[in-house]
C-alpha cells in the first residue's frame, strides 16, 4: 500500500512514500540554518516555514517515489506530540491531500512512529533486514522533548515504564551546548567535541529516584536531567576530578571543552543506561529497540553494544531524527487494520504518558 507521510511536528519538513515497509523516497527539509541564531527551535518560525515548505517537501517526495497523486494509496501524518502550530500545518495538509484524493486518513503519534523507524526497509535492500525486531521488546524513546522506556507489544501497544521527570535527555544535550557555546544543534555538537575529550575529567553526579508517589510508584524506570544539567553549568568545578585542560582559569578552551563534552556525554547516557538495564531485568526481555533524534549518539550506541546477550537495534541515522518515513511506515500498518482519522481530526502538543511528576 503506497501511503504518504507528513511529519511536521517540530522543525523538520517532512514527507516520505512507504509501500509495504519500503521506503521508496523520503525529503526531509530542515529549519537549522533558521534557528540557529536562537540556539532553539523558535516556534513562531517553524509553523511560517512548514507553510512556504510543505507542498514543495510533498511534491519532490512524490517524485522521487516515481508517483503523481493518483498513485497515493493512503496519507498519514503526524497528530501529537510536538508543537502545536507545525503539526497543524502537516496535519491540515495531509487531511486537504486525503480529501481532494478520496483516500483514507491515518493521523499517528510521533512517538510510536519514531519506535517504527527500525522496520522500515530501505529501498535499495531486496530483503526484511534481520535486524527487523520482533514483538515484544524494550522501547527507548529519546529525544529534544522526551525520554520513555517502555515495552512494545505491537506497532500501537506500548506500556511506558519510565519516562523523565524533568528535562528530556536531547533538551539537556541542548541546553549545555547552549551555555558554553558548542554548537546548535547541541547533540550533534556535544557527539562530536566529546571525540576529543576526557570522560572521567569531571564526575557529574546520577539522579536518586527512589521516593515513592501516593499510587506506590517507585520512579525505578524514570530518568531525571536537571540536576545534571545544572552540575555542568552552574558548578562545574566542584565535579573536576582532573586537572584543567589547556591552561588556567577562564572561558574553556578547546581541549577543555571536549572534556566537559565528554564528562556530561557520559554520565547523560549512564542515567539512560541504569533505568534501561533495570527495565531489561525485571521484564526479561533483551532487544531493546531505540528510537528519536538522541539514538543518533554514539556514546549510546557503543554502551549499548558492550551488554553481553543483549540485542540493541538503531535505527540508520537519517532516520532517527524527524522523517517522514517512520509515519508512513506507521501509517501504513494502521490504514491495512482497517483504521481510519475523522477530517475533524486535531493535533495536540502533549501526551500525558510521555511526561511523570516527582515523587
Amino acid at each position: 500500500m503506497k501511503v504518504l507521510g507528513i511529519e511536521t511536528s517540530c522543525d523538520e519538513c517532512a514527507a516520505a512514500v512507504v509501500d509495504n515497509g519500503v521506503i521508496l523516497s523520503s525529503v526531509v527539509a530542515t529549519q537549522i540554518p533558521f534557528h540557529r541564531s536562537y540556539q532553539g527551535v523558535v516556534p513562531e518560525i517553524a509553523s511560517r516555514m512548514h507553510t512556504e515548505w510543505i507542498y514543495g517537501v510533498v511534491q519532490e517526495a512524490l517524485s522521487r517515489a516515481g508517483l503523481d497523486p493518483a498513485g497515493v494509496e493512503g496519507v498519514a501524518a503526524t497528530a501529537h506530540p510536538g508543537l502545536l502550530g507545525s503539526l497543524l500545518v502537516g496535519l491540515h495538509f495531509a487531511k486537504a491531500f486525503a480529501w481532494a484524493r478520496n483516500l483514507p486518513l491515518i493521523a499517528v503519534d510521533h512517538l510510536l512512529a519514531h519506535l517504527y523507524a527500525s522496520r522500515l526497509v530501505p529501498y535499495n535492500q531486496a530483503e526484511v533486514s534481520a535486524e527487523v525486531p520482533a514483538y515484544p521488546f524494550l522501547g527507548l524513546l529519546v529525544s529534544g522533548g522526551h525520554s520513555v522506556i517502555c515495552r512494545a507489544d505491537n506497532f500501537d501497544a506500548l506500556t511506558v515504564l519510565g519516562t523523565t521527570i524533568d528535562d528530556a535527555a536531547g533538551e539537556a544535550f541542548d541546553k549545555v551546548a547552549k551555555y558554553y557555546g558548542f554548537g546548535y544543534p547541541g547533540g550533534a555538537a556535544i557527539n562530536k567535541l566529546a571525540r576529543n575529550g576526557d570522560p572521567e575529567a569531571f564526575k557529574f553526579p546520577m539522579p536518586n529516584l527512589y521516593k515513592t508517589d501516593k499510587s506506590g510508584r517507585d520512579h525505578r524506570y524514570d530518568v531525571s536531567y536537571s540536576g545534571l544539567k545544572t552540575a555542568v553549568v552552574n558548578q562545574l568545578e566542584q565535579f573536576r576530578v582532573k586537572p584543567r585542560s589547556g591552561g588556567s582559569a577562564g572561558p574553556p578552551g578547546t581541549e577543555e571543552a571536549a572534556d566537559i563534552a565528554a564528562s556530561f556525554q557520559k554520565t547523560a547516557v549512564e542515567i539512560l543506561l541504569r533505568a534501561l538495564l533495570r527495565a531489561v531485568e525485571d521484564m526479561g526481555l533483551r532487544t531493546v529497540v531505540a528510537g528519536g533524534g538522541v539514538a543518533a549518539n554514539s556514546c549510546l550506541r557503543a554502551r549499548l553494544a558492550e551488554h553481553a546477550g543483549l540485542r540493541a537495534i538503531f535505527p540508520p541515522l537519517e532516520l532517527c531524527g524527524d522523517n517522514g518515513a517512520m509515519v508512513a511506515g506507521l501509517g501504513e500498518q494502521y490504514l491495512l487494520r482497517g483504521d481510519r482519522s475523522p477530517l475533524n481530526v486535531s493535533a495536540s502538543a502533549r501526551v500525558k504518558a510521555f511526561k511523570r511528576t516527582y515523587p
